[in-house]
C-alpha cells in the first residue's frame, strides 16, 4: 500500500475512534448478556454487532436521565417506537413522555431491560408495542405472548394502579418475515393475556393499518415495517382518547353551552340524571359476551362514575371505558323519558374499531368507529378518532339520523316513548355536548 494511503487510513481510523462516544466502565454494564442462561423469558435475544452497540449506547444514555424522566408516560418498544423520536414527535403536547424503544429489540430483550429502562422512571403509564422482531427471528406467537405476559406482571407488581396500554402489533408483510397470519395470532393472544385485567387497556392498532390482505399499506409503511409521518399520526390519534380519559391531555375546562332552546343531558361534572335499568329478564340467558344483570334500577345522581367504573364523567364528556373482558354489553339510560317530538344532538369520539350505540326511546342507533366497525362504512365526512356530530330528529314514531350531515337512517322506527341511552360494548367511546330540544 502506498505510504500516503497508509497515513490517510490511519488518520481516518483515529478520527473514527475519537468521534465515537466512549463508554466508561459503568456504561458498559448495560451490555447484552453473552448467553441466555439464567435470563427471564424465552425466545430470541439479538446479539448482532450493530445491535449490541445500539442497545448499550441507548441504555447508557438513558441511565443519565432517570431523574429527569421520572413520572413520564413511557413508550416501550423497538424501532417503530424509537423512530417516533425522543418526544414522540410532539404528538401529545405538554404530556411528559419517555421513549424507551431500541431498534431491533425483541420482547425478551425488553423484559430483561425493563427494570432499569422503565421501572426506574416510576411511570404514570406505559405504552407497549412489541413482537414484530421476534417473528423475524422465527419465534412463535405463543412465545412472544408469554414474554409480554411477564412484562405486564412486572409492571403490575411495580405499581398495581399504573395504566398499561398494550398496542396490537402493526401489520407488516411476508416479505419481511412477518406474515399476517402470525401477527393476527399474536394479537389474539395479547387479548387473552389482558382479558379480565382492568389495569391493561388493549388498543386496536392492527385494523387501522391493515389492507385487505392483512398487510401494511405502502402509503403508511413505505418499507412495509416502519410507519411514516402519516402512520405515526394515526397511532397518536388512536392513543389520544385513552390519554384524555386518563387525564393526561385535554385537561382545560370546556366552555360549551347548549344551543338556544336546547337543554344539556349532562351537567359536566357527574352522572346525575343517568341510571342502570333493572334487567332481571336476562337471568338464565346464555350469551358468549359479558352482560351484567341488575335486579333493580341504580341511579348515579351525584356520582362521577357508575358502580363498576364503566361509565365515567370526565370533564366535558361521558366516557364509556374499554372493558377488561374485551367486550362487555352495558346500557346507561336517562332517568326521564321522551314522549314528545325532539331533536337530540351530541358529539362522539371512538377508539379504533370501538362498538357502541345511542338508544332512542329504546331502539339502538349504531354509534361506532364506522369505517372499521360498520355498519355505515362509506361515510365521507366521518373523522376517525376525532369528534363527530350525531343529530337525531324525532317526529312521531320515526327519526332521521345523521353523522356530520350524512344520513345514517332516514326513517328509524321508534316506540311512543322511552329514555335516551348510551351503550358500551367494545373499545372506548366518549360522548359530549349532549343536548335535546322538544319540538312538539
Amino acid at each position: 500500500m502506498p505510504h500516503h494511503l497508509r497515513i490517510l487510513l490511519t488518520l481516518t481510523f483515529a478520527f473514527f475512534l475519537l468521534s465515537t462516544p466512549q463508554l466508561d466502565a459503568q456504561d458498559k454494564g448495560f451490555a447484552i448478556p453473552e448467553t441466555n442462561q439464567g435470563l427471564a423469558g424465552d425466545g430470541p435475544i439479538r446479539r448482532y454487532d450493530w445491535f449490541r452497540n445500539l442497545w448499550q449506547n441507548r441504555r447508557a444514555n438513558w441511565s443519565k436521565q432517570v431523574e429527569k424522566d421520572q413520572g413520564a408516560v413511557v413508550f416501550l418498544g423497538d424501532s417503530i417506537t424509537q423512530g417516533w423520536g425522543d418526544n414522540m414527535g410532539g404528538s401529545f403536547g405538554k404530556l411528559k413522555v419517555a421513549n424507551r424503544g431500541i431498534s431491533g429489540d425483541t420482547t425478551r430483550g425488553m423484559l430483561i431491560r425493563l427494570d432499569e429502562d422503565v421501572l426506574s422512571l416510576n411511570p404514570q403509564a406505559v405504552v407497549m408495542l412489541m413482537g414484530t422482531n421476534d417473528l423475524e427471528e422465527k419465534a412463535e406467537p405463543e412465545t412472544i405472548a408469554a414474554n409480554v405476559k411477564l412484562i405486564i406482571a412486572e409492571l403490575k407488581q411495580h405499581d398495581p394502579k399504573m395504566p398499561i396500554i398494550l398496542c396490537k402489533v402493526f401489520p407488516s408483510s411476508e416479505k419481511k418475515s412477518r406474515s399476517a397470519e402470525k401477527i393476527k395470532k399474536i394479537n389474539e393472544l395479547y387479548e387473552q393475556v389482558a382479558h379480565g385485567d382492568p389495569q391493561v387497556i388493549v388498543l386496536e392498532t392492527w385494523l387501522p393499518f391493515a389492507d385487505e390482505n392483512g398487510d401494511a399499506k405502502a402509503e403508511e409503511f413505505p418499507d412495509l415495517l416502519h410507519p411514516n409521518k402519516q402512520g405515526y399520526a394515526k397511532w397518536a390519534a388512536a392513543l389520544m382518547p385513552i390519554f384524555a380519559t386518563l387525564g393526561y391531555v385535554e385537561t382545560e375546562a370546556d366552555n360549551w353551552e347548549p344551543e338556544p332552546g336546547f337543554e344539556s343531558l349532562y351537567n359536566g361534572k357527574d352522572l346525575t340524571g343517568w341510571m342502570f335499568k333493572a334487567n332481571p329478564e336476562r337471568k338464565g340467558k346464555k350469551i358468549a359476551l359479558a352482560w351484567p344483570i341488575f335486579e333493580e334500577d341504580i341511579t348515579f345522581d351525584g356520582k362521577t362514575e357508575s358502580i363498576d367504573g364503566r361509565y365515567k364523567a370526565v370533564g366535558d364528556r361521558i366516557v364509556v371505558t374499554t372493558p377488561a373482558e374485551g367486550r362487555r354489553i352495558q346500557q346507561m339510560w336517562t332517568e326521564r323519558e321522551f314522549p314528545k317530538d325532539f331533536v337530540l344532538k351530541l358529539e362522539f369520539r371512538a377508539t379504533p374499531n370501538a362498538d357502541s350505540g345511542v338508544f332512542i326511546r329504546a331502539p339502538q342507533l349504531q354509534c361506532r368507529d364506522y369505517p372499521l366497525a360498520g355498519p355505515y362504512k362509506e361515510l365521507k365526512n366521518y373523522k376517525p378518532q376525532d369528534w363527530n356530530e350525531l343529530v337525531v330528529e324525532v317526529t312521531g314514531n320515526t327519526a332521521r339520523c345523521t353523522c356530520n350531515g350524512e344520513v345514517l337512517e332516514e326513517a328509524f322506527k321508534l316506540p311512543e316513548t322511552g329514555p335516551i341511552g348510551l351503550e358500551g360494548d367494545r373499545g372506548q367511546m366518549e360522548y359530549r355536548h349532549i343536548q335535546v330540544k322538544e319540538t312538539k
